[in-house]
């Protein structure tokens, strides 16, 4: 008995001394996505505005938790008139929605460094549990800071309509799925 106590404290407190919260570095990350306009080109954009924080217990990341926050009203796609129509309430509503969610429930390991990232996306106000593929690219010593960096790629899809985004323009003007693929390096929260 005196083994198992002695165990499972050694357990909590390794656990206890690596549990840590990461912060994206926003000069080094980039929250994008693509759609197929017409069926023929893909239109590219982005969220400038964006929050992600990693806490973790492992240092391989395998029970990290990931929560995002982005300004709806931040997309860019490089078209005022476009940024305009998808600010409004025909997709993103950013007058009564103005921020998307993601919040991680469940992370699986699948190859090395390589994960499936589950959990609850919310756009224009609607909750849909989604699944993300997730590479861990590393760990290194940032030569400027002198402290630990982590990098991550996050790439899927989610499905626009799921989310009422342009309900009204039919698959053949604008496909139904979303290309999403967020890169960042993270940085122990200080």
């Amino acid at each position: 008995m005196k083994k198992l106590i002695l165990l499972v404290a050694a357990v909590l407190f390794q656990t206890a001394v690596f549990a840590q919260t990461w912060k994206v570095d926003k000069a080094h990350a980039r929250l994008q996505f693509t759609v197929t306009h017409m069926s023929v080109s893909d239109v590219e954009g982005n969220f400038k505005d964006f929050d992600v924080t990693i806490t973790t217990t492992k240092p391989d990341f395998s029970d990290a938790k990931f929560d995002l926050t982005a300004s709806a009203a931040s997309i860019n796609t490089g078209n005022d008139m476009r940024d305009g129509d998808l600010k409004s309430d025909h997709f993103f509503n950013v007058a009564v929605n103005p921020t998307l969610t993601f919040n991680s429930t469940h992370i699986v390991k699948t190859t090395a460094n390589h994960y499936k990232l589950s959990g609850n996306l919310t756009i224009n106000g609607i909750t849909k549990l989604v699944t993300f593929d997730l590479w861990y690219r590393g760990t290194i010593v940032n030569p400027m800071s002198k402290a630990n960096d982590a990098g991550f790629q996050l790439t899927g899809t989610v499905t626009r309509t799921a989310f009422n985004l342009g309900s009204m323009y039919p698959n053949a003007i604008l496909s139904d799925d979303i290309a999403i693929k967020a890169d960042g390096e993270f940085a122990v929260a200080k």
